[in-house]
Formats: C-alpha cells, sequence, structure tokens
C-alpha cells in the first residue's frame, strides 16, 4: 500500500509537467500590431490566450496563427502571416521555411535563428541583437546615436522548463528632451542604472532573463527580470513597460474563458544619486508589488477585465494568497498601503474594429466624486483609457488605423508614505507622464509592399509642471502626495493645474526588412511645447537613420 501511495504521488507530480514549455515575445508594439490585426480580422477571440496581459507565450501565438484563414489576405498578410510562423517555427506544425545558404550548414538554418540546437532534451535558440542609430536634434551641436550589441537565447529543457536570456551593452546619446527626462528622474527610460559615456552620453547593461514552467494543463508560472503591460492600448493606465525590468513571479490560469493573472514583484523604490544627478553605489531601497487581474470572454467578441493591485515599502505574506481581495487585506493591516483597483475591456466589432479602454483607481470617496460640494476633490486620483482601432481603412488593404485618449487626474499614482508611489527606478510604471495630464494619440500604420511599412504617429500632451521644486502640483511621481501642497486646499484641482504646458509631437517612421527580423529604419520627429513659463516655443526638429536586428525600435513619443 505504501508503495503505491509512493507511485502514486510521483505520477501526480511528473504528470503536472508534462506539458510543452515556451519562452514569450518580447513586447514591440509593431509585431504585437500584427497579431492583434489579424485577431480583429477574425471576428472572434482567438482561442488560444487573452490579450489583456502582455507579453504572449510564443506557443499561443503559433496556436492562433494556426487558425487564421489566408484565403481572403493580401499579398502583404499573407507575408506578414509566414513571418509570424517563421519568427516561432518551433511551435508551428506545419512546415516553416528553411534558409537556402546557411553558413557551414549551420548558421542560420532557419531565417529567424543564428543557431538553433533542438533534440529530444534541450531546444535552445540563439541570436545577435544589434541597434546601430544615427541622428541630429536641431537643438543639439552634435550627432546623437545608439550603439548596442548583445545576445538573445531562448528555449526548453526537456520540453518541460522554458527559459530566456538577454544581455546588451549599450551607448547611447538620446535627443534633447529625452536627456532631459534622464537627467531630472535620473534613470534612463526603460533601463534604469546609467554611467556616463562622453560629455553626453549614457553608457548601461540591458538584462533581462526568466524560466517557465507549465504547472499543469491550465496553469504557467514565469519567475524571472522582465517587464509586463496591461491593456490593448499604445499607453497603459494600469501597469506599463516603461519602467526597467524587475523581478517577478507570475501565474497564469485559463479555464474555460477566463484568465486570471497573479503578479508579484519586488521594485527599486529609490535610488541613491551624486551630486550631478548619476546613480551612485549602495543598496536601493526595495518595495513590493501584487497585481490580480480576471480576464472574461464575454461571447466572442467582447472581453472585460477587473484588476486589482497593492504597492507596500515591504513584503508581507498575507499578499502572496493569489484569490483574496486585497483591500480586506489592507485594512487588516492599519491600512499602511496604496491599493487600486480598475477595469478594462476590449470589443471587436464587425471584422475590422475594436473598441477599447482602461479606469484605473487609485482612491475614492464618494461624496466627493458624486457631490457637487466635494467637486475635483484632490482624493479623488484615477486613471482613463479610452481607444479605438480600425483595420483596412475604408477598405484598403494594410492601411490601419489607432486612436486614443489618455488622462490622469493629478496626484494619481503619488502616494503619502514613503516608496509607496506607482514607480520602479525613478520612473512611472504606467504612463511616461506620471499624472495630471490629458493625452490624444493618433496613430496611422500602411504597409504597401510586404517588406516596407509606414508608421506615423501624432501626440497631443496638456498638463500642469510644477512651478518650483518644492510645489507638489500633482504631475510628479516622484513626489510625496502631503508634500509641497500647503496652501491648495483639498478641492478645486483640476487636470492641467500648475504651469500649463501643452505639446504637439509628429514622428514619421519608414521601415524596410532586409531579411528576417532585420531592418532599416528611416524617420523623422518633430517636437513643439508651450508653456506659461516659456517666452516662445520650445520646437525640436529631430532626424535619424538606424538598423536594428531582433530589437524593437525606438520610440520618443513623451
Amino acid at each position: 500500500m505504501k508503495r503505491f501511495l509512493l507511485s502514486l504521488t510521483a505520477s501526480l507530480f511528473l504528470s503536472t509537467f508534462c506539458f510543452a514549455q515556451s519562452a514569450y515575445i518580447d513586447f514591440d508594439r509593431d509585431y504585437y500590431h500584427l497579431i492583434d490585426r489579424y485577431e480583429i480580422l477574425g471576428g472572434n477571440f482567438n482561442s488560444s490566450f487573452h490579450t489583456g496581459y502582455k507579453p504572449y507565450r510564443r506557443d499561443d501565438v503559433a496556436d492562433f496563427l494556426e487558425t487564421i484563414d489566408e484565403q481572403y489576405m493580401s499579398k502583404v498578410d499573407a507575408f506578414n502571416i509566414n513571418f509570424l510562423k517563421n519568427d516561432n517555427w518551433e511551435f508551428v506544425e506545419e512546415e516553416t521555411d528553411f534558409s537556402k545558404k546557411p553558413l557551414w550548414k549551420t548558421i542560420y538554418k532557419k531565417p529567424s535563428d543564428f543557431y538553433f540546437h533542438r533534440d529530444k532534451v534541450v531546444d535552445v535558440h540563439v541570436n545577435p541583437v544589434l541597434y546601430f542609430r544615427g541622428g541630429m536634434d536641431a537643438e543639439q551641436d552634435f550627432m546623437n546615436f545608439k550603439n548596442s550589441r548583445g545576445i538573445a537565447i531562448r528555449g526548453s529543457v526537456d520540453r518541460k522548463v522554458g527559459f530566456y536570456t538577454y544581455l546588451s551593452t549599450n551607448e547611447v546619446i538620446f535627443p534633447s528632451w529625452i536627456d532631459a527626462y534622464a537627467k531630472h528622474n535620473g534613470a534612463v527610460p526603460g533601463e534604469g542604472f546609467w554611467k556616463t559615456y562622453g560629455d553626453n552620453g549614457y553608457s548601461y547593461f540591458s538584462a533581462r532573463g526568466y524560466v517557465t514552467v507549465q504547472v499543469s494543463k491550465h496553469i504557467s508560472a514565469q519567475m524571472g527580470h522582465d517587464r509586463n503591460f496591461i491593456g490593448e492600448g499604445y499607453r497603459s493606465m494600469v501597469l506599463s513597460d516603461f519602467s526597467n525590468p524587475y523581478m517577478f513571479f507570475k501565474l497564469n490560469t485559463r479555464v474555460w474563458k477566463l484568465q486570471f493573472t497573479n503578479t508579484w514583484a519586488q521594485l527599486n523604490a529609490d535610488v541613491f544619486l551624486d551630486g550631478i544627478g548619476r546613480p551612485t553605489d549602495g543598496r536601493y531601497p526595495k518595495k513590493f508589488f501584487s497585481l490580480h487581474r480576471l480576464g472574461l470572454n464575454l461571447g466572442k467578441k467582447f472581453n472585460i477585465g477587473v484588476f486589482e493591485s497593492v504597492m507596500a515599502n515591504k513584503a508581507d505574506w498575507t499578499y502572496f494568497n493569489p484569490i483574496i481581495f486585497y483591500r480586506w487585506v489592507e485594512h487588516q493591516l492599519g491600512t499602511p498601503d496604496k491599493v487600486m483597483l480598475g477595469t478594462d475591456f476590449k470589443w471587436n466589432v464587425a471584422n475590422s474594429m475594436q473598441f477599447y479602454g482602461q479606469f484605473a483607481l487609485d482612491e475614492f470617496v464618494f461624496g466627493e466624486f458624486f457631490g457637487q460640494d466635494g467637486k475635483n476633490s484632490s482624493r479623488n486620483k484615477h486613471g482613463l483609457q479610452v481607444g479605438y482601432k480600425y483595420i483596412n481603412v475604408f477598405n484598403v488593404s494594410n492601411l490601419d488605423l489607432q486612436l486614443e485618449y489618455n488622462q490622469a487626474r493629478p496626484y494619481t499614482y503619488q502616494e503619502k508614505e514613503e516608496y509607496q508611489a506607482y514607480t520602479n527606478y525613478r520612473t512611472p510604471l504606467t504612463h511616461p507622464r506620471g499624472a495630471n495630464f490629458r493625452e490624444m494619440i493618433g496613430i496611422i500604420r500602411y504597409q504597401p509592399l510586404p517588406k516596407l511599412s509606414f508608421n506615423f504617429t501624432g501626440v497631443y500632451h496638456y498638463y500642469g509642471g510644477d512651478p518650483d521644486e518644492e510645489t507638489n502640483m500633482g504631475g510628479d511621481l516622484l513626489k510625496n502626495r502631503l508634500e509641497g501642497t500647503d496652501g491648495l486646499g483639498l478641492y478645486g484641482h483640476t487636470i492641467g493645474q500648475g504651469v500649463e504646458n501643452r505639446m504637439i509631437i509628429g514622428n514619421l517612421r519608414a521601415s524596410y526588412m532586409l531579411r528576417h527580423n532585420l531592418f532599416l529604419d528611416a524617420g523623422h520627429s518633430y517636437r513643439k511645447r508651450t508653456a506659461q513659463n516659456l517666452d516662445s516655443p520650445e520646437v525640436s526638429q529631430y532626424s535619424q537613420l538606424s538598423l536594428r536586428l531582433n530589437i524593437a525600435r525606438e520610440d520618443f513619443n513623451y
């Protein structure tokens, strides 16, 4: 009997790890737009995964690609689908492309892999990562550039444990406004720690890595350093990829029409800076972030998600319960931490359109939210997003439109307690602007030829700035919510308060795919900012040319 129980226990344990495992696809907006495009054109949600929590697993994307009906697709769409299949070929059932002339019969046997080895035990894919950019900013009297070299390795062991690692070394001189942003925050957006390079540049390592395990048929786990993104938009008001990678553990459960995702993360609460604003050595303080999101497909065209998150300046075991209501837990602890609640949705319409949105509630006082006496209270803090996608605009093949509106009230994502603001390594976890803003975004994507694509992104910002370092008008997440607000009162707080700023950004880019995942980009950016404290508008004109391999292009749309 004892032997039988031991055998049964072993069988149950082994059975939980008998499912194939996959790495995730790096969150690249151009790449992910293709996946969204074909789901919208298909009319119904794909049966492989929910799109509300990114990044996606490679095996899930491969399963979705197998379901696409290519009969009515254009030549360009057929090229894109073939590109996606080749990029995830190890999970595609049909035969994918082989290179016509692999080097030494080993290098680039597959168009997507510099080198791969695949047997019953090990599956490994190795790729170089390169990004060479040169550009001129009218506000600078020197050339700016990016020089990135690195490697990306993904694969699995025994088809049960997946892995991914990425490492690159980078020397960069940014356009003027990105340079100013990095100096203000003491961090390179999306990367964090940096050292000086020459007189005007930044030098930094970029590293990400994780392991994945399929716990059961419906539950998967991921642990490592990377970024996450919630929502369907260009921005996210819940959790975005803007800050640098952080350590997290994620459980993803998919049952029926439900997807339940739990994320627990350790973040950098602050950074020690030297006298000229550079990160310096020391044990940086930490904070802990937990998030639950439950997504539900209502029918085949409407998805709704609800989330709750907590930001705490120290870890507490009670937040590690994956199925408890965080607000109740926080009350039991004496209300010491920052809890946010909210929802997101998407609605696919007419095989060509998608409506989407988010609402993130930071703090809520019923009488002040709905009552006239409490109108525009500083305690009513929330972020809002509404968006629209139109595929094949006016039946023009491969012409896609996206419109998006975002806003965050003053003091949203800030907090009165130390190390509880919605930041990681001194950069926002959601929108680059922080809070106290309104934003409108328009994106036109056009792919007239299989290897050639154009992208125009227009952005309008209206936001309030602080008149000085001591005053807090509610937009800078690095400031304490209660400090710098003397004399401002509880009521009368509106979006744009403080020093009124208006900004227009136009970014035009053309990309040509020279070979699989090797792109030549040419682009021009126009940026104009007017403000109450400026005698004349600040205008920046920036042109660039870049060559990149196995890496997403940079966006400077903030």
